[in-house]
């Protein structure tokens, strides 16, 4: 499902009183008890808080294609905005994992998510209508929302695991009275996979501390580990999931503010028939990715084997490049916030050796690809900002080329333009062939690219700043 569809359904917890009654839990109606666990679980039975295994009857069903579909019912109190927010978390889910999120009509089992007076969800499927609670001031941010569905699809604190004490040391001497019981351990299912620190489950360093600066949870044997983020699902949340639902999904999680990853098997051939997912997710910024091999199987408009890539954390996002394939000119985007999407596709045919890829974060810039368009300095008309780095990169289609025109000019002069300067290189990576570099009141020519790609520098020192630059560009299409 997409996100316009979602949207129709349509860092830390926020603490509350212990024993204070939370809005929207109903009564078991077999025992007459609900219970909270750790802040913010909720179990229908007294046996169900020593273990906290997800077996048959706690998971959601799988459907005969392999996709698990729950029925979400959003409540209206929710603003737009905050419905938009909400549709924004369940959309990784939707599309890193075999998770579907289907609008509730007649379902007897689904989700209701409502506002409350804290962040809190069962755990695991219950059966009937399954409330799911958001404070309106403190749970809308994607994590927070993300860790509440979690515990809906059968999911512990990470660091509440039977094996946490290899990974943690909890210092229960700095916990605040009566909050002790957010730090038991379980008898949890870990599925086989590794203990995680990036888990959008894992408690932050100084949740339920008594008192500033004193941890209640330090990492080992490496106590500056980061710990307890609610930025988005890490790769292992995902992982975790595909495992625990039998997803059939090659889905990966990039966080890190630059790395590099590759198609399976590289450089050895890659699977047939299959789809890989890598979403790159940093903290802030904007993400650039550029290819150091590109080696897939070749067809007529790639409809083979092929790669995609999407201006955001879904398939419904805009396309930076359709259908790249073969061993063709290397590109390289820039997304227009903190998320990109690079897909993966192959078919039954003989493999070829794959792709590698790298990433990194940028502050400034984007990646154009309409035939026609305008790029501009920060703040044009008005003066450019001082100390930015900008990268901007026109993606044509294949076998297309580009022109720039100049149509207004104006930065600081300097010999050599050491300060502030414009760069173009006639191609996408730092060292595609240098096309010109300008500074100052310059009459800047017009250049047409070789081929597909036109790389676009724009720097600026912390001294003078002038009114910048604004440049038309368009694509000549192969007849």
């Amino acid at each position: 499902m997409n996100l316009l569809a979602l949207s129709t359904l349509l860092l830390s917890f926020p603490r509350f009183t212990p024993g204070k009654p939370v809005q929207g839990i109903q009564e078991d109606k077999a025992t007459g008890e609900t219970f909270m666990h750790q802040d913010d679980i909720v179990y229908r039975r007294r046996t169900q808080r020593s273990a906290m295994k997800c077996h048959q009857r706690c998971v959601w069903p799988r459907s005969e294609d392999g996709l698990v579909n729950i029925p979400i019912n959003v409540s209206t109190e929710f603003s737009v905005e905050e419905r938009t927010v909400i549709a924004e978390a369940m959309q990784e889910f939707v599309t890193l994992t075999c998770i579907q999120f289907i609008r509730r009509s007649t379902e007897h089992d689904y989700i209701n998510i409502s506002p409350a007076d804290r962040c809190w969800s069962y755990f695991g499927k219950i059966g009937g209508k399954q409330q799911l609670g958001l404070a309106k001031n403190g749970c809308i941010y994607k994590g927070l929302i993300q860790h509440e569905i979690n515990h809906a699809l059968g999911f512990i604190h990470e660091q509440a695991r039977n094996d946490r004490d290899k990974y943690v040391k909890i210092h229960l001497e700095y916990v605040t009275a009566g909050e002790q019981g957010n730090f038991e351990k379980v008898d949890s299912n870990n599925l086989g996979l590794p203990y995680d620190y990036g888990s959008v489950m894992h408690y932050g360093p100084y949740d339920f501390s008594s008192a500033p600066g004193k941890a209640t949870i330090v990492p080992i044997p490496n106590a500056s580990v980061p710990i307890g983020q609610r930025i988005g699902l890490s790769d292992l949340d995902v992982k975790k999931i595909n495992k625990l639902y039998r997803c059939n999904c090659c889905s990966t999680v990039l966080r890190n503010r630059r790395g590099n990853f590759s198609s399976t098997n590289y450089p050895y051939s890659y699977p047939k028939n299959v789809t890989c997912l890598w979403l790159i997710q940093i903290p802030e910024g904007k993400v650039f990715l550029k290819f150091h091999v590109l080696d897939l199987q070749r067809s007529p408009n790639c409809a083979s084997d092929y790669i995609r890539i999407y201006d955001g954390n879904n398939r419904n996002a805009r396309l930076l490049v359709d259908k790249l394939c073969g061993e063709g000119q290397l590109p390289a985007v820039v997304s227009s916030g903190s998320m990109m999407l690079v897909e993966f596709v192959s078919d039954e045919a003989v493999a070829s050796k794959g792709f590698t890829a790298s990433y990194a974060h940028v502050i400034c810039g984007g990646t154009f690809t309409s035939t026609h368009g305008v790029v501009t300095s920060p703040n044009f008309p008005r003066k450019y900002p001082p100390n930015k780095k900008c990268l901007w990169i026109i993606s044509a289609p294949a076998g297309s080329r580009i022109s720039l025109t100049m149509g207004f000019f104006d930065l600081e002069e300097a010999t050599g333009c050491n300060y502030d300067r414009l760069v173009f290189r006639d191609g996408s990576d730092i060292s595609s062939p240098l096309l010109g570099t300008f500074c100052g009141k310059t009459e800047v020519p017009s250049f047409n690219s070789t081929g597909s790609f036109l790389r676009i520098e724009f720097y600026s020192d912390v001294v003078s700043q002038y009114s910048g630059f604004k440049l038309d560009y368009s694509m000549i299409l192969p007849s």
